[in-house]
């Protein structure tokens, strides 16, 4: 990692502090708020902390800083991904567009994209190995292919399943016979699992 320089640190720390009392990270308005200066010069600071590799955004998104951190044991470069309440993997959950805490991963598996990540509930899933409890993290895109398996927004609710479109539908496939599929038109994709943690405590 690059050094920063001490106003850099300054910006780096209030995220840091914001993201661990709002579980969501500071807009870049938010930013020039606090620091008395403008949203262009905010806007440089966030950049010049991602070049150096001290954090990393969406410009396409608001609230999308991610922080990387080195894990002190392993000097692995880490970033945090947010939790963002449940997910349904037997029936579908009402998605609350909450953040539920993070998730630390090493930054080589999350290189590419914008990722979140959700609690599974259900076992819904369990023929391919997603079990109630573990936490899927999603790769965050709005399309699929089919046989992905995905993470997609039905109404107001979300659920964790297999996408296949069909020709005039969508059918969202779980890996558990006990459960029949759900058919739907208007489907909206929030993204693609890309990993999978498991905790055996």
């Amino acid at each position: 990692m690059k050094e920063i320089t001490a106003r850099q640190r300054e910006v780096l720390q209030y995220i840091k502090s914001y993201v661990a009392n709002h579980k969501f990270p500071p807009t870049i308005r938010e930013i020039s708020e606090r620091f008395a200066i403008s949203v262009k010069g905010a806007y440089d600071h966030v950049k010049a902390l991602e070049k150096k590799s001290y954090i990393r955004s969406n410009n396409n998104r608001s609230r999308s800083i991610e922080v990387l951190e080195i894990d002190s044991e392993t000097s692995e470069q880490v970033a945090r991904i947010p939790i963002i309440g449940n997910v349904a993997a037997g029936v579908p959950l009402f998605a609350e567009e909450n953040y539920d805490g993070v998730v630390q991963i090493p930054f080589e598996y999350v290189r590419k994209g914008k990722h979140f990540a959700l609690h599974v509930r259900g076992d819904s899933m369990r023929d391919v190995g997603i079990m109630d409890g573990d936490v899927a993290v999603i790769l965050q895109q709005n399309t699929a292919e089919n046989g992905d398996i995905v993470v997609a927004m039905v109404e107001d609710a979300v659920t964790l399943k297999r996408f296949y479109k069909e020709k005039n539908r969508v059918r969202l496939k779980a890996e558990n016979p006990a459960f029949p599929p759900i058919y739907a038109q208007n489907v909206r994709i929030l993204g693609k699992l890309a990993h999978l943690i498991r905790s055996y405590e």
